[in-house]
């Protein structure tokens, strides 16, 4: 009898283990937007872009610039080097705002009218772009970028009126193409 019993008990568990299967999920994000970001706690893609790489040989300086515009919110980024190359790449790196301007970024918002206005200042160390990616061949870029712009209203007095401070987080741009020119 006992041996009954455990031959059915086996069975069972058998028959109830062949009901239980693992369910697995695989989830993957792709965005087939070319630059997006979060503005202020609000997702935004740009629907405009413009980017860029502009050597000048008697300056010896490479100028990447790139900038997306869509819901009245501008994003503008531009990184300078000295480089001797003539070339349509770009270094593979980490650029931060600078003080001395060879890495600035900027944001600006727009009523409407198609007139931006720049949203404060982008401090030194405020600011981050980085090229992950870049075919020189094909003419594309992808990376990253974040900036926080910090604009001050005085009295006039010199007091503090108001502090706002707008936040471009979580940024990318995803094969942007870009165009090359050589000065």
């Amino acid at each position: 009898m006992k041996k009954l019993s455990l031959i059915a008990t086996l069975i069972l568990t058998v028959l109830l283990l062949q009901k239980c299967k693992t369910d697995s999920f695989t989830a993957s994000t792709t965005s087939s937007n070319t630059m997006f970001a979060v503005i202020n706690d609000t997702t935004w893609s740009a629907d405009t872009i413009n980017a860029s790489i502009t050597y000048n040989a008697a300056a010896k300086t490479k100028v990447l610039s790139c900038s997306g515009i869509a819901k009245n919110k501008e994003v503008k980024m531009s990184v300078t080097l000295g480089s001797n190359s003539n070339t349509a790449g770009f270094p593979l790196n980490t650029y931060n705002a600078d003080a001395a301007g060879m890495n600035t970024f900027a944001y600006y918002t727009s009523s409407g009218n198609n007139v931006f206005v720049q949203q404060g200042t982008v401090i030194p160390g405020s600011g981050t772009i980085i090229i992950a990616a870049i075919d020189s061949v094909k003419k594309q870029m992808s990376g990253t970028f974040s900036l926080v712009a910090k604009k001050v209203v005085y009295d006039k007095d010199g007091n503090i009126v108001s502090t706002t401070i707008n936040e471009v987080a979580g940024g990318a741009f995803n094969n942007m193409p870009y165009t090359f020119t050589s000065n």
